[in-house]
């Protein structure tokens, strides 16, 4: 007990964070040593002058190192250049002294042991709750989203059903009409039924697309194809329209770029994004397309546009969205980019809407 004293006791100047963090109480030892320390702990200490020669090694208070094997042990400490450190699963500490240093060992093996497997506990309980975290995260999960699974089935469903239902009489409507054109000519009534009923008509076909698109079962016919020429092709049959309007199409297509997928979609693409730049390009503006690649296809269509810092960017390719928000009637109806998007991502592809400056909107598609 002396010994331990002699040697630990922090009044000697030795361990001075021992004074400065844990100031011991009445002069005596610092909180956490106590009477027992030198009876619970395993320790040996080596002692050197001021000049570094070994002077004596104390081994009294643990049975499995020898003095011999304490010096070697002091040895390999001061050789280290740390005050403080492991060696062989002993702690040491190397501290200044009136007659030279002192390095005390203390048996860490114990307190290692202990903290292994304190982290293993902790670690196997963080493991099995997080696993039964995870069960109930997906057990409730079902229950919670399963109304919202329902109801959008449901409104496929409907979707679907409404179109069988508006496809009858559509057609009979556009077929009475020619008959009443027959017997009596041709009105501007009439010519607004069969203008109405035909922009019905094309409604029910775009939603019957879109829900067939929506199927997850739906298969692409996969064939290569040359992108190129496709785009060039799709790009001809829009740009006598578009110079009618003063809306001239330019376009920077790569020659020689092919690409495997489905080639009627990829057209079906490019149709919709034409379109949709003719409709809502500014009178006397001008429309811009260009394909390039490098890893993969890359097709940009932009057109000029006065309100794009209006435009909701974001929901350009949600269903039924029109940006007009008096909703003025221009040709469309609001899914033809939903269309677009579908097509581009039952391609693997990307889409996305940007804008470049304060005037001109565009739409970016990756094929991968």
């Amino acid at each position: 007990m002396d010994m331990l004293t002699d040697e630990i006791s922090p009044d000697d100047g030795r361990f001075p964070e021992f004074n400065e963090m844990n100031p011991p109480p009445d002069g005596g030892f610092a909180p956490f040593i106590t009477e027992e320390t030198p009876f619970s702990t395993r320790f040996f200490t080596v002692r050197f002058d001021l000049l570094g020669h070994f002077v004596s090694a104390d081994v009294e208070f643990i049975a499995s190192v020898t003095a011999d094997a304490a010096q070697e042990y002091a040895g390999q400490a001061m050789g280290s250049g740390k005050e403080r450190g492991w060696i062989d699963g002993y702690r040491y500490k190397i501290s200044d002294t009136y007659m030279g240093q002192i390095v005390v060992f203390v048996d860490g093996t114990m307190n290692r042991s202990f903290t292994r497997m304190l982290l293993l506990t902790v670690g196997i309980v963080l493991l099995f709750s997080l696993v039964l975290i995870l069960l109930l995260i997906i057990l409730f999960s079902k229950r919670s989203v399963r109304p919202i699974a329902e109801s959008y089935e449901k409104q496929k469903q409907f979707i679907t059903d409404a179109n069988h239902e508006l496809k009858t009489p559509l057609t009979l409507i556009l077929a009475n009409l020619d008959i009443i054109e027959a017997d009596i000519g041709k009105n501007e009534w009439l010519d607004d039924i069969r203008a109405e009923g035909e922009r019905m008509n094309a409604l029910v076909k775009q939603l019957v697309m879109l829900t067939r698109m929506d199927e997850e079962k739906t298969d692409v016919n996969v064939s290569a194809f040359s992108l190129s020429d496709a785009i060039t092709d799709t790009v001809s049959e829009f740009k006598m329209l578009a110079e009618e309007k003063g809306k001239p199409i330019f376009a920077d297509v790569q020659p020689g770029i092919t690409y495997t997928g489905d080639e009627a979609e990829i057209r079906r693409v490019i149709s919709i994004l034409l379109d949709n730049a003719l409709k809502y390009c500014d009178k006397g503006g001008s429309i811009f397309l260009a394909l390039t690649a490098k890893r993969h296809p890359v097709i940009c269509v932009e057109n000029t546009c006065a309100e794009v810092d209006h435009i909701e960017l974001d929901r350009l390719f949600d269903r039924f969205y029109r940006a007009d928000k008096a909703r003025t009637f221009t040709g469309g109806f609001g899914i033809g980019l939903s269309i677009a998007k579908a097509a581009v991502e039952k391609h693997r592809g990307e889409i996305c809407a940007y804008k470049k400056g304060h005037d001109l909107i565009g739409f970016r598609i990756v094929l991968k």
